[in-house]
């Protein structure tokens, strides 16, 4: 369990991967943001010479990297998680009031030894948190894939009525906590085209996301489906429901990234301390050229700040 942080407690800014744009944007955001939002300073997490302009912000990792823009080296591993593990560690002790994290590179990461496929799925160890749950958000929508990074075919067998119904109840907890929704909506796409046109185009709906519906609903939640994902995102629907759950990763990523590409920003729900981070990778092209757009930096420096104090109150 994490302690209380002060109203004035710090955002922390991890470097992510040193040879990508993650450096870059962080400290463009903290330029324009002048480092502070509302209440809170910003601090940077990362290698001393990647982050040396600002060095009177910086929280330093023991281990060193050499990045040389654009090409990811495993040996800078160490650094990279360092980084993520103190950022963890000051939220949980109430030093920080939010964590903000800058894109990684999982393949490196792998290379290196790092047994977690990202950033959810290593806070969620480093917390305890029973179940953490990726939702990409803006001001135009919410979403949450049931399964994040699972083949397209391995999604059928993937899902159950009780992963729905643990993951519906934490969006349901974060949107009445986090986003201050008094009475949150939550709209379950079906997995099936037309949700399965009434078992004629897969049962999934009917076996499955159904029943986890009806479950949802005896408890006293305000949740519909399973709906069509063809037609739950256009402009009339989502004035319908707060968030959606959708049932594979580019059912709820592609209508998001469409909608709020630069804005867009990944929250981690269920856990005991607020993270946020960017919607978007290392870039690796464009890494070291200046052309890097740091706008879903901001906002997800932002979310996290609005999220911190909607906790604290």
């Amino acid at each position: 369990m994490s302690k209380s942080a002060d109203a004035n407690a710090p955002i922390l800014i991890t470097m992510g991967e040193p040879s990508g744009i993650g450096p870059e944007i962080a400290l463009a955001a903290f330029d324009e943001l002048r480092g502070k939002i509302g209440d809170h300073p910003l601090k940077l997490i990362g290698d001393a010479d990647i982050f040396a302009a600002r060095k009177s912000a910086l929280i330093p990792t023991v281990a060193k990297v050499t990045a040389k823009p654009g090409n990811a080296d495993p040996r800078n591993a160490a650094a990279v998680i360092e980084a993520i593990e103190l950022a963890a560690r000051a939220c949980l002790a109430g030093e920080a009031a939010a964590m903000v994290t800058a894109p990684i590179h999982k393949s490196v990461l792998k290379q290196a030894g790092f047994p977690y496929p990202g950033h959810t799925e290593f806070l969620g160890f480093l917390t305890g948190a029973p179940r953490a749950v990726m939702m990409l958000a803006s001001e135009k929508l919410r979403v949450v894939p049931l399964t994040i990074h699972t083949p397209l075919a391995q999604v059928p067998k993937a899902i159950s009525t009780d992963s729905i119904v643990e993951t519906a109840e934490i969006m349901l907890k974060a949107l009445a906590r986090d986003f201050a929704i008094a009475e949150p909506r939550l709209a379950i796409a079906g997995l099936n085209p037309h949700a399965g046109e009434d078992g004629m185009l897969g049962p999934e709906e009917k076996d499955v996301i159904a029943p986890a519906v009806q479950a949802l609903k005896a408890r006293g939640h305000k949740v519909t489906g399973p709906l069509s994902a063809d037609t739950l995102f256009h402009d009339e629907a989502r004035k319908r429901y707060d968030a959606v759950l959708t049932m594979y990763h580019d059912q709820g990523l592609i209508p998001i990234k469409t909608l709020s590409f630069w804005d867009g920003v990944n929250v981690t729900l269920g856990l005991p301390l607020v993270r946020t981070s960017p919607d978007h990778g290392t870039a690796f092209d464009i890494a070291g050229l200046g052309k890097a757009d740091h706008r879903s930096m901001i906002a997800a420096i932002r979310m996290a700040a609005m999220i911190a104090d909607a906790r604290a109150r």
